[in-house]
């Protein structure tokens, strides 16, 4: 299969605390070297000082001085490596309960979840409470890599166990591609090269697996939207009459000569223009930036949306979503919050909370409604205007919203429409 050179993909990190994250990403980055040197020496003293024989790879990513003293993950890391088949991004979540909401905030936009596993403890409930956040987040690659096979003797039917375990619990998920892979972290057993520890395993190393995963097909291609960000108006030699209206084409492809229909005022146009950053375009499709044009003068302005009038979204100001509350101070009853979904800004209120997900038993609690920092609940909003909506499961774009206190100008909750 052919790959795109320049082809970015973001994948998280999952996992219980101590189960081998950090270890794992350090692993991946050094034996692709894609480490600079002074990080190297700097994580080779650090080491030192510590009494380790060798490199301590977790370092690489913990890079809070408090998760250096304690050993410990307890932000998002974002680190950036490169190979000669595909850029990619990695977000490494702490593995503590009570951040839940950073594993949120770094699985928002990745193409892929690793959920790491201790081979010696099997699947635990931290293990169930990150593959039902990935399935929340709508997540289109899980990667189990099952650790620490060295502690266990390389066994095989610990690995055929482990699978069981994972897929008993995971198949009421909607999750299309669920791969499992057998990995030493700290020996680097089908880190980036393959085993000779484990022959019996037959499928390729975590960074092949990286490398070749399909995720052209995560975007949807069906339902084409363009959040309108704003209006471009030149005003100069060539372009006086010039009405271009930029953003980021969410989903779906928008090509010259298409009915268009704007929201919320409904009005319908033609597409006479696209216009890239390299010049004109037949076609735009996601995530491309670019300012089209219309054939006819209509007033559209930030936060309007262009769809194509055979494939219009939901147009509603009650919306019922999955919320993840990601601040410190809990949510007060009734009040006023702005909400932020693609380029529409408006205000808004918890209408009604329906209930909260116990995020150890996954199980629904109707009888506590007070939402507090990393509560995951499904609720329902009311927002002074209209937005343009698409389910999160078919659109994570238009599907997903933040909300934002109107006082600290602080993002309080995330939320995905249901």
């Amino acid at each position: 299969m052919k790959i795109n050179n320049n082809q970015l993909l973001r994948f998280t990190t999952a996992g219980s605390v101590d189960d081998g994250k950090s270890t794992l990403i350090g692993r991946l980055l050094y034996d692709s070297k894609s480490i600079f040197e002074d990080q190297l020496e700097a994580i080779e003293n650090t080491s030192r000082q510590r009494g380790h024989e060798g490199v301590d790879l977790a370092l690489f990513t913990d890079g809070l001085r408090d998760e250096r003293e304690q050993g410990i993950t307890i932000d998002v890391a974002y680190r950036y490596f490169t190979t000669p088949k595909r850029k990619f991004i990695i977000a490494d979540t702490p593995g503590h309960i009570q951040y839940t909401r950073n594993m949120v905030t770094g699985a928002s936009t990745a193409n892929a979840a690793i959920i790491l596993i201790d081979a010696r403890h099997g699947v635990i409930e931290q293990t169930k409470r990150h593959a039902f956040i990935a399935s929340l987040l709508n997540i289109p690659h899980i990667i189990v890599c099952i650790n620490k096979m060295d502690l266990v003797d390389f066994n095989e039917e610990v690995y055929n166990d482990i699978i069981k375990q994972f897929e008993a619990f995971s198949s009421k998920y909607i999750v299309t591609d669920i791969r499992f892979i057998p990995i030493s972290a700290l020996l680097g057993d089908n880190v980036v090269h393959r085993s000779e520890n484990m022959s019996w395993y037959n499928g390729g190393a975590l960074l092949h697996t990286l490398e070749t995963i399909h995720i052209s097909s995560d975007y949807n291609k069906v339902d084409a939207r363009l959040p309108v960000q704003t209006v471009l108006r030149p005003q100069r030699d060539g372009f006086l009459d010039y009405r271009g209206y930029a953003g980021r084409v969410a989903s779906g492809l928008l090509r010259k000569g298409d009915a268009v229909t704007v929201l919320p005022s409904g009005f319908t146009s033609i597409i006479d223009s696209i216009q890239g950053p390299s010049g004109e375009l037949d076609e735009a499709f996601a995530p491309m930036s670019v300012s089209i044009t219309l054939k006819d003068d209509i007033d559209i302005g930030r936060g309007d949306m262009i769809v194509r009038t055979t494939n219009i979204p939901e147009t509603s100001q009650d919306i019922e979503a999955w919320l993840c509350w990601l601040h410190n101070n809990s949510a007060k009853p009734r009040a006023k919050y702005t909400i932020r979904h693609t380029s529409n800004e408006q205000k808004a209120m918890i209408k009604e909370v329906l209930f909260k997900i116990n995020i150890n038993t996954l199980a629904h609690n109707t009888e506590d409604k007070d939402l507090n920092m990393n509560d995951i609940c499904k609720v329902l909003i009311r927002t002074t205007q209209p937005l343009m909506v698409d389910s999160y499961r078919e659109n994570r774009s238009t599907g997903s919203f933040i909300l934002v206190d109107e006082n600290t100008n602080e993002t309080v909750a995330a939320g995905m429409i249901v």
